[in-house]
């Protein structure tokens, strides 16, 4: 039986976890996710406490355990991640600060009368929940994944609310002091009512859900991985 090459990426935690942030790994013919996952912990044992908690990408498309692994795969495994009318599209992760002025000028046209705006930040205190300071947060992302993402969920947009026009979708990452400007998400429209708002909320929702972005959150009491709670279905 043949064996297969597989390159797998680790990402926030699990990078940690494992010391690497991609390794090789061959396997026989057939195996499949979970078999994967077996040798990964045979190879990092810390990998045991969290694997299970883990998403997994095959070529950048989410995958179930029982998914079977071709020869030259890429194997992607990172935590839950803490689309009308013709318009200009953007979506793109950086690592550069977020010119907002330049944002809107460039999703603007001539029938463009309204530009609805969700601009996320670095929050320094928290108070809902347990209450604490943070002095930062590190941004990390599957980027070529994260991208194709964000355009699904342009088309997602264009599909539920027609009459919008052009849809920026911007993350930054890396080390994010508080206060800093993390995530833009501009949708435009010839009017107020055409769905802009419900857009711009949507579109931070589920890019919440399906992009591979997590964050490191650091402060007085040290720092720790802040994931979230969905797990990715079929098709998304």
């Amino acid at each position: 039986m043949h064996d297969i090459h597989l390159s797998v990426l680790f990402f926030a935690y699990l990078k940690e976890k494992t010391g690497t942030a991609k390794c090789q790994i061959v396997l026989k013919k057939g195996a499949n996710i979970k078999e994967l996952k077996e040798h990964l912990i045979r190879h990092y044992p810390l990998l045991e406490l969290v694997i299970d908690h883990t998403v997994v990408a095959v070529n950048r498309k989410y995958v179930p355990d029982e998914q079977i692994l071709m020869d030259n795969d890429e194997v992607a495994f990172f935590p839950p991640v803490s689309g009308g009318a013709e318009g200009k599209t953007i979506a793109r992760i950086t690592t550069k600060p977020l010119d907002l002025d330049a944002l809107v000028t460039e999703l603007t046209q001539s029938t463009t009368g309204a530009v609805c705006a969700f601009i996320g930040t670095v929050r320094g205190t928290t108070v809902r929940g347990k209450p604490h300071k943070t002095a930062r947060l590190e941004y990390e992302a599957y980027i070529p994944m994260a991208e194709e993402k964000m355009f699904q969920i342009v088309a997602e947009i264009r599909q539920r609310w027609v009459d919008v026009e052009g849809v920026a979708l911007v993350q930054r990452i890396g080390m994010l002091e508080a206060g800093s400007v993390t995530i833009a998400i501009l949708c435009t429209a010839a009017h107020r009512d055409a769905g802009v708002f419900e857009a711009a909320r949507f579109g931070i929702d589920r890019l919440k859900e399906i992009v591979p972005i997590w964050k490191k959150e650091v402060g007085p009491g040290g720092e720790v991985w802040v994931e979230g709670e969905y797990r990715p279905r079929e098709g998304d």
